[in-house]
């Protein structure tokens, strides 16, 4: 499993999601900007923000 925890971007924040591939935790992660964070525009950066912060569940700790 793949894991995002968003507090890795946005200090403060305890959201995570863990999915089987880096897409759907990236589509995830997406929506969740959008919607907790109030984020109306995802920049390339930010996606590229989000997947260096993708790391398996098993390593993380």
């Amino acid at each position: 499993m793949r894991l995002f925890e968003c507090g890795t971007l946005v200090p403060g924040c305890a959201w995570h999601t863990r999915a089987d591939n880096d897409a759907e935790v990236v589509r995830r992660a997406v929506e969740h900007l959008r919607t907790a964070h109030g984020e109306t525009t995802i920049r390339e950066n930010m996606v590229d923000n989000i997947k260096a912060r993708i790391r398996d569940e098993a390593t993380a700790a």
